[in-house]
């Protein structure tokens, strides 16, 4: 090929060649990577370079994790010549132009984003998205307190852009605004699929003096004391512990309030249903003085059947009140006079049950049984 053909050929090429200049964004083709800089091949008579510190914001990552040889990526040139004839370039800027623009797709469209994140600082953590450096105050991190924030430096977390600012490159993010719009929607979801009268597992998550708080897996739902247990009870922690995992019956939902109240008493067997097979009119049996009343003593027979014991049927000998012969927490033997299943009552007799035997069930439960100060004054009366 003669000179003239090759002048030619140059001349042409120059032609359609495109001249790189500051500002101009243009596309090319990965042709090397290094620790510490990219060469991009723009269809110049030169290759380009970005060197590290216009790769990327962050950084934890390096260039081979970025980008691979053959890939085509954005630059925006910064120089046209770096004096060695190389055209200088940045990935960077280009991305976090990009980014910006998503960024502010995700705000108007309330979308959930993934950010990196990087250091701890004063407050909170940093994040990035992409190119674009921005910052998880420590209150945004979790729906929890956390006492160390070193256990979410270098995680990939789901965030929401809470403030955003590109002319003052400012931008804050959330990671506690999707936990909790995610918890909310199984709540939700979880509320809509409960029924009334349904059996359900829970875990105890809190006792209360009134109470205890089930947590139903996103939605917690109370047993008040009274439905704990068919005895009485003066605190739930005497039946449940926290960290239990329990069956629980559904009484009620209110779903506008997001209220469930639970009963665990009504996934057993009420006592008084088995009454006939336990108990009969004769019977002696040991009871725990429960409450005291004008007309009487309550006993509780066994947890779920309490027995009243008429002020008449306490003593032989005449007194004013129950509390001059009882006392709240006492055992005493009774005998029992009258079953009333369908109204869930029992009448008992103390002076009835003076010169009876113990019913074998209730030896055979109560290796030894209190006497009561009665007991001793109206035996020693008798003989």
């Amino acid at each position: 090929m003669d000179n003239n053909n090759l002048d030619q050929m140059l001349s042409e090429f120059e032609k359609h060649m495109i001249i790189p200049k500051r500002g101009d964004i243009i596309k090319g083709v990965v042709m090397q990577v290094s620790d510490d800089e990219i060469v991009v091949s723009i269809g110049y008579k030169s290759d380009g370079i970005i060197p590290l510190k216009e790769i990327s914001n962050n950084s934890f990552v390096k260039p081979n994790e970025i980008v691979k040889e053959g890939d085509e990526i954005q630059v925006v040139v910064l120089k046209e010549d770096d004096g060695e004839g190389n055209v200088i370039l940045s990935k960077k800027r280009v991305d976090l132009l990009n980014d910006w623009h998503k960024i502010e797709e995700a705000i108007n469209k309330e979308e959930v984003i993934k950010v990196r994140t990087g250091e701890i600082v004063k407050g909170g953590i940093i994040a990035y998205f992409n190119e674009i450096k921005g910052f998880i105050p420590a209150s945004q991190i979790s729906n929890e307190y956390i006492k160390d924030l070193k256990t979410f430096s270098n995680k990939t977390l789901e965030v929401k852009v809470i403030e955003a600012s590109k002319d003052k490159k400012r931008i804050v993010f959330s990671h506690r605004l999707v936990i909790e719009e995610k918890l909310k929607k199984e709540k939700e979801k979880l509320l809509n699929s409960l029924e009334k009268d349904q059996v359900v597992t829970g875990k105890v998550k809190r006792l209360a003096d009134f109470g205890a708080f089930i947590d139903l897996g996103g939605i917690d739902g109370l047993i008040h004391i009274s439905e704990i247990s068919w005895g009485r009870i003066k605190h739930p922690s005497e039946v449940l512990k926290v960290g239990d995992v329990v069956e629980v019956y559904v009484k009620d939902i209110d779903r506008k309030n997001e209220k469930i109240s639970l009963s665990l008493k009504q996934t057993k067997t009420n006592p008084w249903e088995l009454i006939d097979e336990t108990y009969s009119v004769g019977d002696i049996i040991i009871g725990k003085v429960v409450r005291l009343t004008d007309f009487g003593a309550f006993l509780e027979v066994k947890p779920g059947i309490e027995g009243l014991v008429h002020i008449s049927q306490i003593s032989e000998r005449h007194i004013a009140k129950p509390s001059d012969e009882l006392q709240v927490g006492e055992t005493v033997k009774a005998k029992i006079t009258d079953i009333n299943k369908e109204e869930k009552k029992m009448s008992l007799s103390i002076k009835e049950a003076l010169d009876t035997e113990y019913s074998s069930e209730y030896l055979e439960k109560n290796e030894t049984v209190k006497t009561t100060i009665g007991d001793i004054i109206k035996f020693d009366i008798q003989k």
